[in-house]
């Protein structure tokens, strides 16, 4: 279970350092052992140890330590991309995620954002998940499952399209924010305004560009947000080394847009907002453009969605205790 502190115990996840900076994640189960080039290493070896302890595994030392939210985000199980730690970060501070919020979340994907944003309710609130995808949508429970030790309460998950069943879960004027990650927010956007309160907050993250320009105009004209504000997120590391102190050769560079707008209270105009038509406008032919396919991307298969849940649903149950023969979390190198 994440979170704990303290000695290591059965059905912790541990992080493991080796030779040349190589990590390993692994579920703490009695019986199994770990295993590397360099040997093996039984499980009941970590158990009693603190957190950031040297072990040996075949002469060779690796460091022990409980991972971190980000951590376990980028070695859990995965079906669909996820959001990674650096816009996760920002959406939750540029959305201002605290608890008691209802928050409503499109789609789910493998849990990435999820993860972040039940840990910033705290066990409060509402987070409310929507996904059309059955696979993605397993692969998502077991990881969120698997970190927190246990199902949230406060978390629900929808299977089906978001325009169709928000209604049925998220009452008008309830939600306090919608954050929608999708191939066309826009057209999510008057479902969005129907259930967010005067105040609440919209955030569209998209890949390109072009997904951008229509999601942005599509606020505009709808004509009960403020004006939109794109951004993205670039993370460059530094190299420090005594006085040998550079930017890194590699940086993670552009991963996706973040959009956001505040909703007004109805019957609010805001003149600044009227604008003639321009070329900004948009064609079915410009929505065929934008598929995944005309994109370059590669959809995922039902195959590897479904072994994705199968290894999400294994690891969770060896956090949980609920299987004792649970296979090791997935190698991140």
């Amino acid at each position: 279970m994440m979170g704990r502190t303290g000695p290591f115990q059965w059905g912790d996840v541990v992080q493991l350092t080796g030779p040349k900076q190589r990590m390993h994640t692994i579920v703490l189960t009695e019986g199994k052992q770990f295993h590397t080039q360099h040997g093996a290493l039984a499980h009941e070896a970590f158990v009693g140890l603190d957190d950031g302890s040297l072990v040996e595994v075949g002469g060779a030392p690796h460091l022990a330590i409980r991972p971190l939210l980000h951590d376990y985000v980028m070695s859990m199980p995965r079906g669909a991309a996820i959001i990674y730690p650096k816009d996760a970060a920002h959406i939750v501070g540029f959305a201002d995620i605290h608890p008691d919020l209802t928050v409503v979340e499109a789609g789910v994907g493998s849990g990435a954002l999820s993860l972040w944003l039940l840990r910033a309710l705290h066990g409060t609130g509402r987070l409310v998940s929507f996904e059309r995808r059955e696979e993605f949508r397993d692969v998502a429970e077991a990881n969120v499952t698997g970190f927190f030790g246990e199902r949230p309460a406060n978390w629900t998950t929808v299977l089906g399209d978001l325009v169709e069943e928000l209604p049925q879960h998220v009452g008008a004027g309830e939600a306090d924010r919608v954050l929608l990650d999708m191939l066309a927010p826009w057209e999510c956007v008057d479902a969005t305004a129907e259930v967010l309160r005067p105040g609440g907050l919209v955030l569209c993250y998209v890949a390109t560009v072009t997904q951008l320009s229509r999601t942005v105009e599509a606020i505009r004209a709808d004509g009960r947000f403020t004006a939109p504000k794109s951004q993205e997120t670039l993370v460059r590391g530094w190299h420090v080394e005594g006085l040998a102190v550079r930017p890194d050769h590699r940086m993670v560079a552009h991963t996706g847009f973040l959009m956001t707008a505040r909703r007004v209270a109805d019957g609010v105009d805001l003149p600044s907002f009227r604008r003639r038509a321009a070329k900004a406008d948009f064609a079915d032919a410009d929505i065929e453009a934008w598929t995944p396919g005309a994109l370059g991307d590669r959809p995922t298969s039902d195959k590897r969605a479904r072994r994705a849940a199968r290894d999400a649903r294994r690891q969770a149950a060896a956090i949980t205790g609920a299987g004792g023969q649970a296979a090791d979390a997935p190698q991140v190198d």
